[in-house]
């Protein structure tokens, strides 16, 4: 919609200037900076394609960038996810977070899981995978 109105009005020069100086929209990664903006791209991407099934890999360089980013207590906070008493262990990396019970599964659907998402059934391993899990 929004797209249009602008095409209808601006040159194509005026609208790659206004994409360049993100004028209209200066929007900040939550996180801030580089890690917040690919955790943003990341997780919204697997927001996408888990739930429909579709195969999405994320490069190791990436996760190990954002996971970190995503894993600490404010994000966590901010997703209202409940990490008490579990340890994530990721299967495809070495990356491992928290005490407890351990959680298993790819490193993506780890980083899911601690931005509070539920995974459908079958992603996670372990005591508490349905706590984590879509019913």
């Amino acid at each position: 919609m929004v797209a249009r109105r602008d095409a209808a009005r601006m040159s194509p020069a005026e609208l790659a200037a206004a994409v360049r100086s993100n004028i209209g929209h200066p929007w900040r990664p939550p996180g801030g900076g580089f890690e917040g903006a690919l955790a943003h791209d990341v997780i919204h991407g697997l927001d996408i394609t888990v739930p429909l099934g579709l195969a999405l890999t994320v490069p190791e360089e990436r996760l190990r960038r954002v996971l970190p980013v995503s894993a600490n207590d404010k994000t966590v906070m901010f997703f209202g996810a409940d990490l008490a008493g579990i340890q994530f262990r990721a299967d495809d990396l070495d990356w491992t977070l928290g005490a407890g019970t351990p959680l298993t599964g790819t490193a993506a659907d780890l980083l899911l899981a601690v931005c509070g998402r539920k995974l459908p059934a079958g992603r996670l391993s372990g005591e508490s995978a349905a706590r984590f899990s879509a019913a």
